[in-house]
């Protein structure tokens, strides 16, 4: 056999075995991990189940630190006190159950950082999306870096809707709240001082890799200036995007300034325009993302009450001090706590019709006095 196919062929096969131990080095490094998260979370729950009450107090801290002294002697590193707590405090967060389902996904570093998380809610945001978009605990920190949670339009929410949502994360009917945030952060555009709607369009596209990180998974880029001729006019949408889980297009329109009441028609038409003209059959509604470069709250919550299609955001050219977010998080929040209570107020003053007249027409209220009667005695 010539040397050059004795080469070609050994080359093949080295190839494909070393493919082959590479997949099996991946299973083995996934077993690997389960069965440590697995153990540890035994270690914490069996320390919880023994000491019980005991765990936090200054005779329990003493206990925990000679049983780590011990440990560590006899079994090596990895029994630091702080790993045992880290093991005891992922105990008590979650259960036997949900912590054999979990960790099919996660690994015991996610579990250490999402147990650092204090609040309820905002720990299960970020634990259902790094099932969803599988993220690394790289990626985990970054996102809780830039209070991706506080931003995310789902955060103003009522904590009952927000546990309802989070459960769609990662399927087929993802909710458009999960997707959309209230501020955008497009620190990397280099834009300061006075700019126009066209330069920042042009940094957007510049820049368009990392824009469409900061949008999030499942955003892919169609068209710049996507032209809509209507009658005899032509009007221009800045972007077209579309996304992939939502299954729909997503037009994204660029203001300077607050938001105007006049920006959401503008929107409307676009999105009018493309539901007759550019869906496909299969797709959802499309729809509309409205940047601003300033916030006014009230003005959005007000006028897009009952808009489910079209959504508005800030953006900002540099990263703000944290508590920022949080102001503008808990003015959204008194807002839509403020709209829920007038509702259920509304709701309350309405008179309702007795099912014993159910079947007299709500107009014919006046001419019935014997009926009206009737209710004022009942």
């Amino acid at each position: 056999m010539k040397p050059q196919i004795i080469d070609n062929t050994s080359n093949h096969l080295l190839a494909g075995i070393e493919k082959l131990v590479e997949q099996a080095n991946k299973h083995v490094a996934v077993y690997l991990n389960t069965k440590i998260s697995r153990l540890y979370w035994s270690i914490g729950n069996y320390i919880v189940s023994e000491m019980q009450y005991e765990t936090y107090s200054q005779r329990g801290q003493q206990i925990l630190a000679t049983l780590s002294q011990r440990l560590t002697e006899r079994l090596g590193k990895g029994y630091t006190y702080s790993a045992l707590t880290r093991m005891i405090k992922v105990a008590e967060t979650y259960d036997g159950e949900k912590f054999a389902t979990l960790s099919q996904t996660l690994n015991w570093s996610h579990f250490i950082e999402l147990v650092s998380i204090e609040n309820t809610t905002k720990r299960l945001f970020y634990q259902q999306m790094c099932i969803a978009e599988r993220w690394s605990i790289r990626v985990l920190r970054e996102k809780e870096d830039a209070m991706l949670f506080e931003r995310t339009a789902i955060a103003a929410k009522p904590e009952n809707e927000i546990l309802q949502t989070l459960q769609t994360a990662g399927s087929a009917d993802i909710n458009p709240d999960l997707v959309f945030k209230s501020s955008y952060i497009l620190d990397f555009f280099g834009l300061s001082g006075y700019y126009s709607e066209k330069d920042l369009e042009n940094a957007i596209i510049h820049h368009l890799e990392k824009f469409i990180l900061e949008l999030g998974q499942g955003f892919a880029f169609l068209e710049r200036q996507k032209r809509m001729p209507i009658d005899s006019t032509d009007y221009y949408l800045d972007m077209l995007f579309y996304h992939r889980k939502l299954n729909c297009l997503v037009a994204i329109d660029l203001k300077l300034g607050k938001f105007k009441p006049e920006y959401k028609g503008q929107m409307e038409l676009y999105l009018k325009y493309l539901q007759k003209y550019e869906k496909q059959p299969h797709e959802n509604s499309p729809i509309g993302l409205l940047l601003c470069s300033a916030g006014n709250t009230e003005h959005i919550e007000l006028l897009l009450i009952d808009e489910e299609n079209i959504r508005v955001a800030q953006y900002l050219t540099a990263f703000p001090d944290k508590q920022w977010f949080i102001e503008k998080l808990n003015k959204s929040i008194a807002i839509a706590q403020q709209q829920a209570i007038n509702e259920k107020t509304r709701e309350e003053n309405i008179p309702f019709i007795k099912n014993d007249i159910v079947g007299y027409p709500y107009d014919w209220w006046g001419h019935f006095p014997t009926i009206r009667e009737k209710l004022k005695n009942d």
